[in-house]
């Protein structure tokens, strides 16, 4: 289990299976500040990161955030990942 920075935490396995279920093997990092329902990148990890947090309304996917998945051994980090809702060059984690 993950801790989210403002009090929630999540099943690292689960976001796992949700990546695999999107037909990617990344997920692009995506901290957008402001409410949920205005988050204008919904395939990303602070999206995801949203529903087990106390304060769904906040950023949750943190550096602390990544760092963590990534010391779990199953995500690495990079840079230049193609955002699915943008299309633009993003930070996000790709499955070992």
């Amino acid at each position: 289990m993950i801790d989210l920075p403002y009090g929630g935490r999540f099943d690292e396995h689960g976001l796992v299976a949700h990546i695999r279920a999107s037909g990617r093997d990344y997920i692009i990092q995506g901290q957008q500040k402001g409410a949920l329902a205005e988050h204008p990148k919904p395939h990303s990890l602070d999206y995801w990161l949203r529903q087990f947090a106390r304060n769904p309304d906040i950023k949750q996917a943190e550096n602390s955030v990544m760092d963590a998945l990534v010391a779990t051994g199953l995500f690495v980090v990079e840079h230049h990942l193609t955002c699915p809702d943008s299309g633009r060059p993003c930070k996000g984690l790709r499955l070992v």
